[in-house]
């Protein structure tokens, strides 16, 4: 099995409980904080690509950072810009194994990679 990335932010809940459930089950997992280490729109694009080719499902729009943008029909780019701009505006946690990823929203979610 792969090395699992999660990328992470210690202070969501969510993101705790993934990182307790992987490591409960003593799965290898780099932590990526992406607040200190954000991607870039490449690997965003790439990480959306993981997620079934759905940029939207990693946006988190209910953030100022993007409700201030207005935009009502945003398209790809658009979302990715603005992640690369604001990294809290990506959902969490987010589990990859380099070829698939999965959002942990439940966090039991993340288990489909194992």
């Amino acid at each position: 099995m792969p090395t699992l990335t999660l990328y992470h932010n210690p202070r969501c809940s969510k993101s705790r409980e993934a990182l307790a459930l992987l490591e409960s089950r003593g799965i290898d997992v780099n932590v990526h904080r992406y607040l200190d280490v954000p991607l870039s729109p490449s690997e965003l694009t790439s990480l959306a690509r993981r997620l079934g080719d759905d940029a939207e499902l990693m946006l988190r729009q209910e953030e100022p950072e993007w409700r201030e943008r207005g935009i009502e029909e945003p398209n790809r780019e658009q979302m990715i810009a603005a992640i690369a701009e604001h990294p809290r505006l990506l959902q969490r946690p987010i589990v990859d194994d380099g070829q698939y990823a999965v959002i942990g929203r439940p966090p039991q979610a993340v288990l489909q990679l194992i």
